[in-house]
Formats: structure tokens, C-alpha cells, sequence
């Protein structure tokens, strides 16, 4: 049976190395996904493909697969990277995204596939395994700026990713949910104002300043 391991970044940058390292570990492609704040990827690389436009009910209207509705994100050689796109995931907006979890994201709420009615990242998520608890602060961090790596494993291999993305400089996860919490924070809410880019460039910038 599998399973899945996430981390949290607090920059496009990290997340990327900690995707590479996946790959020269000799962790499939197919098995890897990021979903990324659009704003932290600066200079627009070339491997960011032209924006989709797509969104869950556009294509839930057209019958689009959930694949499909990515407009084709993963791509075909040259990594992780090189499948990148944008699409719009209901409480985060535009995000710059490859790989099986944000085609579930999108799928989550075109189909309805999560039980529930949760859809969204946190959907996703939630689907795959993650506690609800810890999918609610991978999606906000998302939302202020963030990047999530998920990477999709058998268990007898879980051991070796986990040891690959602890060696990255990801996000601790619970120090992060009481700094929310301490906020006043208290759950993802995909109905609370997207962070504009201003506003996701200046918390990414806090919390790097402390790391």
C-alpha cells in the first residue's frame, strides 16, 4: 500500500532543489508534485509554461479528465520543472503546479471525487492520506506564498524520500501551525481573500528572514 510525503517550502527555490535531489535519487517523475505560490517563482523561467486558464469549473463544463485539465502539466523529459504550468485552485488562485496533486486538486472540486465536500489542495490531500490537521497548513502556506512538494511512494520506500526531503530546508510543520495559530488563525478557509502578490512576497520574506 502506499502512501504520501509532503514538505513544506518557504521558497520556490528550495522546493526546487528538494525536487531535484528527489530525482537524483531515482524518484520517478510521475511520482512527484508541486504546487507553488505564482508569485515566488521571480524572473518568470522558461520551464513555467504560458498560463492555462483553467479552472475546476471550466473544466467539470467541458468533461475535460482531470489529467486533461491540467492542459497537459507534466511534461514529457527534463524533470519536474519542466512540466510546470499555471491553473486556479479554489482558495489559493493562480499557482504554478506539475504532478498528480494539483490534477487532484482540480479534480477534487470539477468531480467531487473527495468524500466530504472538501475539495481543493486540501481535498487532495486529505484523500491521499494526509490529516486534515496537517492539509489545512500545507494549503495556507500555499496561500501566503508557499510551495508544497508531494511525492507518492510505496511504503517500503517511504523511509529513503523522507530522509531525501528532511535534508532540505522545508518548513517544520508543527512550529508553523501554532505561529498561525498564535495569530488567530484556525483552519484553510478556500473562501478567504487570495493573498495578492505583494502581500505573499512580504510573509515568504518573514520567514525566510528567520531560517
Amino acid at each position: 500500500m502506499g502512501k504520501i510525503v509532503t514538505r513544506l517550502y518557504d521558497s520556490f527555490e528550495r522546493a526546487e532543489d528538494a525536487v531535484l535531489e528527489l530525482e537524483r535519487a531515482g524518484v520517478a517523475q510521475s511520482d512527484i508534485s508541486l504546487v507553488s505560490h505564482h508569485s515566488g517563482i521571480s524572473g518568470a523561467p522558461a520551464a513555467v509554461r504560458e498560463p492555462q486558464d483553467t479552472t475546476a469549473t471550466e473544466a467539470s463544463g467541458s468533461g475535460m479528465a482531470v489529467g486533461a485539465a491540467l492542459g497537459g502539466l507534466l511534461g514529457a523529459g527534463g524533470g519536474v520543472m519542466a512540466g510546470l504550468g499555471l491553473i486556479a485552485i479554489p482558495g489559493l488562485g493562480p499557482v504554478v503546479a506539475a504532478g498528480w496533486l494539483a490534477a487532484a486538486a482540480v479534480g477534487a472540486v470539477a468531480g467531487g471525487v473527495v468524500g466530504g465536500g472538501t475539495g481543493g489542495i486540501v481535498g487532495a490531500l486529505t484523500n491521499s492520506g494526509v490529516s486534515q490537521e496537517e492539509a489545512d497548513v500545507y494549503a495556507e502556506g500555499v496561500r501566503r506564498g508557499g510551495t508544497l512538494v508531494g511525492v507518492t511512494v510505496d511504503e517500503d520506500e517511504a523511509a529513503s524520500v523522507e530522509a531525501v526531503l528532511d535534508r532540505s530546508r522545508h518548513v517544520e510543520l508543527g512550529a508553523r501551525r501554532e505561529a498561525y495559530r498564535s495569530a488567530g488563525w484556525t483552519h484553510f478557509d478556500d473562501n478567504a481573500p487570495v493573498y495578492s502578490d505583494e502581500e505573499a512576497a512580504a510573509e515568504r520574506e518573514s520567514w525566510l528572514q528567520r531560517r
